[in-house]
């Protein structure tokens, strides 16, 4: 079959021709011919394999391009790199590959198309368009990747234990695949996944948690994150997640399953926002509740401060995960932390001073704090749902009216810690301290505005009360 208008970028020609002028055979392999088919939009990162030396054709690849061509070259992987428009070209020579039990690093040598085919992870990443002038286009589909990308499969192209084992990070790249493309995981290849899950232990925590972003960055998460369960996976990657599963009851009473409940609000988030890391808050915000889970006769099923001990388990699994502990992670806690404030405030009458001190709290996160509370409801009851949303819908239009009089978001005291030095003749102390926290409870509790005169009168009237005598009396 050919399909040469998924080649009409002027740079396969240019591969053409070097490929030519070498002597040696060129395919595009991949990514880029699996979303060509699904018409999923050209990819950006093209890779190209061929039957001599990938460097080799890099080089005279660069050479025939205009302007100077950096081309960066991995000669352990003999492997390079070129960008180009906006395109990133990846060359490698075909190889085929032997793996040791302990690595997922294989023995590489060099081998023929037939040879880099059956290395690939999956018969819908082992299609390739020919590059060559007797067969410009041809698709070269020796697993019939073509039929299961109608049936929406995943299969390996080889027996799927041996193709886990020697690289079991492909355990995770099938359900990245399965949830990005919404496809089935075959049979014998999910059971495989089950059989050799043990083997993720040999991936490093940087590969997982790539795959993990992109199962999270999916139109549906929770493909993923179920598919981990149904694999065995998710304990050895997420025990705290995997330890929210389950009902009990206890006196005819029950709770809901929180690991279920939390893979609906990832859905629902997924929904609203692109935010990777309010996803992974989403994803965090009830971590806290196996932890915290207790039983008492008067209250039933009690979840108390999880959202506090939540927080802290967030650092705990990022430095596991080898994660940024930087203020991506203090986002991710922030929210986990503050995850059932808006809640609280939905249920009551919403007074102004709550408002001011959720604002106050969640600083430029307020509305995705909104966005993370919206999603949490996953009531299946119409009624409960339609009076949650009016209720947030109340809370929102609270934050908005008390934002614009009181401006309380990134609060700074209209009476600086220097002016309060200067009023009482005071060298750095622990008074200034509790007058600045006395100035700004008064406005967060609206017994002053947040203006400069109100805030300067209510700092004397404080400082005399402590014992403080202004300089000017």
């Amino acid at each position: 079959m050919e399909h040469q208008t998924a080649l009409e970028h002027p740079i396969f020609k240019t591969i053409q021709q070097s490929a030519k002028k070498l002597d040696v055979q060129a395919f595009v392999i991949g990514g880029y011919v699996r979303d060509f088919l699904l018409q999923r939009g050209n990819a950006k990162d093209i890779d190209i394999v061929c039957v001599g030396s990938g460097i080799a054709l890099a080089k005279e690849v660069a050479a025939r391009l205009p302007g100077k061509q950096e081309v960066k070259f991995f000669k352990n992987f003999g492997t390079a790199m070129l960008h180009h428009q906006g395109i990133e070209l990846e060359f490698v020579g075909a190889r085929k590959e032997s793996y040791d039990r302990n690595s997922r690093k294989p023995i590489v040598e060099d081998g023929s198309l037939e040879d880099d085919q059956n290395r690939r992870d999956f018969t819908i990443n082992a299609m390739a368009f020919s590059l060559n002038p007797d067969s410009f286009g041809k698709l070269i589909d020796p697993f019939n990747g073509m039929h299961d990308l109608e049936q929406k499969t995943i299969r390996t192209p080889l027996a799927p234990g041996i193709t886990y084992s020697d690289d079991p990070l492909r355990m995770m790249r099938a359900i990245r695949f399965a949830t990005q493309l919404d496809f089935t995981i075959e049979k014998d290849s999910l059971q495989a996944i089950t059989d050799h899950n043990h083997r993720i232990k040999i991936i490093s925590k940087e590969r997982i948690v790539d795959e993990v972003h992109k199962i999270l960055a999916s139109k549906k998460p929770s493909k993923g994150f179920a598919l981990l369960y149904k694999t065995g996976l998710l304990p050895m990657i997420f025990p705290e997640l995997d330890a929210l599963r389950g009902i009990d009851e206890i006196d005819g009473q029950t709770h809901k399953d929180n690991f279920w409940h939390t893979l609906e609000v990832v859905d629902n988030i997924a929904q609203t926002t692109d935010n990777l890391w309010l996803r992974w808050a989403a994803l965090l915000h009830d971590i806290g509740k196996a932890p915290t889970k207790r039983f008492d006769k008067k209250n039933g099923w009690t979840f108390h401060a999880h959202e506090f001990v939540g927080s802290k388990m967030v650092y705990k699994l990022f430095k596991r995960l080898k994660m940024p502990l930087n203020d991506k992670m203090k986002f991710v806690q922030k929210m986990v932390l503050m995850s059932s404030r808006p809640v609280i405030l939905s249920e009551d009458h919403v007074t102004d001073s709550a408002v001011r001190r959720l604002v106050f709290d969640a600083g430029d996160f307020v509305e995705d704090l909104m966005t993370l509370c919206e999603a949490d409801i996953t009531t299946k009851n119409p009624k409960k749902q339609r009076r949650y949303l009016k209720n947030f819908k109340e809370v929102r239009r609270k934050i908005v009216e008390v934002e614009e009089r009181d401006r309380i978001r990134n609060f700074q005291p209209p009476v600086s810690g220097e002016e309060i030095m200067k009023t009482f003749d005071l060298k750095p102390s622990r008074e200034i301290g509790i007058i600045k926290e006395a100035i700004k409870e008064a406005i967060l509790a609206g017994e002053i505005p947040n203006e400069y005169a109100a805030a300067k009168d209510f700092m004397l009237r404080q400082g005399i009360k402590i014992g403080l005598t202004p300089v000017s009396q």
